[in-house]
């Protein structure tokens, strides 16, 4: 019978064939390919006793661990859709995603069990709580069952037979804020692994699955297990699709890092430690700490690494170079692409770093105008980026966003997901930005409207404005200006205290300006621009 094209078929083929290599390795923690199956289908059986089963969602409120990659496996082995969850997400944008997604199964870290409890009651959908016990002892009030006494009272589920178009769901912001669950299919992940990872491995492009398992196993006798570290989160599209799913479904070694911030000293001990091949990161936010620490910092064995990974976030060409002289024998790949599509791929080598924002359109890629003209290269208009090929099926319970993103034009579909450019004479594609207002701030998406409504409602504020604005480490900074309401009086500082409790940390304002009027044009749309100068005047020395 042949293999499906299906992620969790391919993953019991693999650990049937590499069994005693390591599938996990976090610190001290190392999980072998044959314990990563078990236990993915021990906890199969006790979301199966729930009646979880093909379609049902689970969602995973946690930071980087086995536990994440187990829960992950666990649904699709049911043909169940994993939700990824924010682990920034406070009480409400947790039961807003939660009855959105219409989860059954909540995995979650112990550390964030107050805000669970918080909002168990109303999560009605909400069949089974799983709780993972933190490794740091910060651990909150016990809300449901236990990971680990769940794994270990039930027995593995049954292997069943799957779906090429079992769906994957990736959630990600939304224009007003409220995140957005994209639907893709199964097949369209596994045939892009398919094309990319023996390619990075040295081998020509495979066209089967069966061909994954060959693969997996050769390098396996041959002793070239191939370790990715995704050092962003893999609630992030970034760190899972990017830095877990390709290298596991080859039968690598995941290496996750102990910390939860960004520690750079721990990371490239780990790639020294655990012969690291490749790193996932996030732009600028991920790079400029990474090259700060080799630049200043002991003289480190890279030479395992060969692959520098990156996507969500600008990346730039000084920040690439600089690494570059570190580690050099690492090329450097710059992914340019969405939860709703990949648009192409920057590379990098020694002495050789791609522009900003200039990349290599993948096959079906076009710029297009509004009307669906496509952009001719060279003559320097712009239009908005159009990816064809495989693309998502479009938004959960969404129709008229779905509508508004993946339209079609001369018989083809296309995922616009707004990001403007301009085709270059050599055929590559240059980004010029968004055509909203979105605040990429680390790789984490943050919408002004949603904190600007937040801001309005501080007792003292008439009006606000929030934007973003160059920041060094994390490529965006969220900043506003606000307006105070007659006769109230606060200091900016306080304003931002006060509205501390009901927004993410990502999303609140770094620095807010207190203005006499918030700018405006006469209908009520907000004057951006103006709100920027205003910003960039109250914030510069005074002479």
């Amino acid at each position: 019978m042949a293999l499906e094209r299906n992620l969790a078929s391919i993953w019991e083929a693999v650990a049937d064939r590499v069994g005693d290599a390591p599938a996990i390795v976090q610190g001290s923690l190392r999980r072998s390919w044959t314990d990563f199956d078990d236990r993915s289908a021990r906890l199969a059986s006790a979301f199966a006793a729930v009646g979880v089963g093909p379609g049902s969602k689970v969602a995973q409120y946690l930071y980087n661990s086995a536990e994440y990659m187990e829960s992950f496996n666990a649904a699709i082995k049911l043909r169940a859709i994993p939700v990824n969850v924010n682990y920034r997400y406070l009480d409400d944008e947790l039961l807003y995603l939660l009855e959105n997604s219409e989860s059954e199964v909540l995995v979650f870290h112990s550390s964030l069990g107050e805000r669970v409890e918080r909002v168990a009651e109303r999560a009605t959908k909400v069949k089974l709580f799983v709780e993972v016990a933190d490794t740091d002892g910060d651990g909150g009030p016990s809300v449901g069952s236990s990971f680990d006494e769940l794994v270990a009272a039930n027995d593995p589920a049954a292997r069943i037979s799957r779906q090429e178009d079992d769906i994957l769901m990736t959630y990600t912001g939304g224009t007003t804020g409220m995140p957005k669950g994209v639907m893709s299919r199964m097949k369209g992940s596994v045939d892009t692994y398919l094309g990319s990872v023996p390619v990075v491995l040295g081998m020509a492009p495979l066209s089967e699955p069966e061909e994954i398992v060959t693969t997996a196993g050769q390098l396996f006798d041959e002793d070239r297990q191939y370790a990715s570290m995704p050092a962003c989160p893999l609630m992030h599209g970034t760190g899972m699709g990017i830095g877990a799913l390709p290298a596991t479904t080859f039968g690598g070694r995941l290496v996750l890092l102990v910390g939860r911030g960004l520690d750079v000293d721990e990371l490239w001990s780990t790639v020294e430690r655990e012969s690291v091949n490749a790193i996932t990161i996030v732009g600028d936010a991920f790079a400029r700490p990474l090259l700060r620490a080799l630049d200043e910092g002991p003289k480190r064995d890279l030479t395992s690494l060969n692959l520098l990974l990156s996507a969500g976030s600008m990346f730039s060409a000084e920040i690439k170079g600089g690494l570059l002289e570190h580690l050099e024998t690492c090329m450097i790949i710059d992914y340019i692409a969405a939860t709703e599509g990949a648009m192409g791929i920057s590379i990098s080598t020694k002495g050789n770093p791609a522009p900003t924002g200039r990349f290599i359109p993948n096959p079906g890629v076009k710029v297009l105008t509004e009307d669906g003209r496509e952009v001719t290269a060279g003559s320097g208009e712009t239009g908005m980026v159009a990816i064809g090929g495989s693309i998502p099926d479009g938004y959960f319970h969404d129709d008229e966003k779905t509508a508004k993103t993946f339209k079609e034009f001369d018989g083809v579909r296309y995922s616009i997901p707004g990001d403007w450019a301009t085709v270059e004479a050599d055929g590559m594609i240059t980004l010029l930005g968004r055509g909203s207002q979105c605040i990429n701030t680390g790789g984490e998406k943050v919408f002004p409207e949603e904190v600007e409504e937040v801001l309005k409602r501080h007792a003292a504020v008439e009006d606000a404005l929030v934007f973003g604005i160059p920041d060094e480490r994390f490529g965006q900074r969220v900043v506003a200006v606000a307006s105070l309401s007659p006769g109230a009086a606060a200091e900016a500082d306080a304003i931002v205290e006060g509205v501390r409790d009901q927004l993410s940390s990502f999303k609140l304002p770094r620095q807010v300006v207190v203005v006499d009027e918030v700018p405006r044009a006469p209908n009520g749309k907000a004057d951006y621009p103006r709100a920027r100068e205003l910003f960039e005047i109250s914030s510069s020395p005074r002479q």
